[in-house]
């Protein structure tokens, strides 16, 4: 049996717990023994974003020793998996954990990237029909390239159809900090988004990382539209129950 480790992430601890279940019980589908040690805690995302980067070397290096085996290690954000995959060996470079971060980096995958390109998982979708709308993060889609393979893993549902907002690719206003610092305009980009993905007449709204989805759910409610917003994994495990 293929063995992964798994990165919980700050935000689906804190809010959204039944996705990274979710996404536990869709590698497990696949065929995965799936560990997670229970001493991690952040990818140091926050502090390397607001510019503390010694601060984001002494989390990564805490966290670098629990993922030591030479599995693979699957991150259910893009945010979080790009950081780990692109930012650790950066942070790390010239010092004794540059090695352990880039053998790291070489086998960190997103969630859905790993679903579909390693597991190739099967799904069979017992929902009714249903018109949904996606939106993928900046993360994944930028850094990670991973946008495909989020739709990808909606594709295998049967009786879920995808509508594509217009102006799809762009933020929707989170970008961690940026959010804090710059409230106003980060408002601005949120309702542009929930606007946009309202007017595709889809039903519900899946979002694959968890600071969108906080983010984009607040505005939709704000705007009283009704989207039924979801955690991708959530989404999708829900559909093959």
């Amino acid at each position: 049996m293929r063995q992964v480790y798994y990165f919980g992430t700050c935000l689906v601890d804190m809010f959204y717990p039944d996705a990274g279940l979710a996404g536990v019980k869709l590698l497990e589908h696949a065929g995965c023994k799936v560990i997670y040690p229970q001493a991690q805690s952040c990818c140091g995302q926050p502090p390397f974003n607001s510019g503390f980067r010694d601060e984001a070397a002494a989390v990564a290096i805490n966290q670098l020793a629990l993922f030591d085996q030479g599995h693979d290690l699957i991150v259910p954000s893009g945010s979080c998996a790009g950081m780990i995959k692109h930012h650790w060996p950066e942070l790390l470079a010239g010092g004794p954990h540059e090695a352990a971060a880039k053998a790291l980096a070489a086998r960190t995958y997103e969630l859905s990237e790993y679903l579909i390109d390693v597991l190739d998982i099967e799904l069979t979708d017992t929902g009714p029909a249903l018109d949904i709308c996606l939106h993928t993060s900046c993360s994944a889609r930028r850094e990670m390239g991973v946008a495909e393979q989020g739709k990808a893993l909606l594709a295998k549902l049967s009786n879920v159809t995808v509508k594509v907002a217009q102006y799809e690719t762009e933020c929707c206003g989170f970008g961690g900090t940026f959010s804090v610092k710059q409230p106003e305009i980060s408002a601005a980009m949120a309702a542009d988004k929930a606007t946009h993905l309202a007017a595709t007449g889809a039903k519900q709204f899946v979002c694959g990382d968890s600071g969108c989805l906080m983010n984009i759910s607040g505005t939709l409610g704000k705007q009283g539209l009704n989207l039924n917003p979801s955690h991708l994994y959530d989404f999708v495990w829900g559909r093959i129950q």
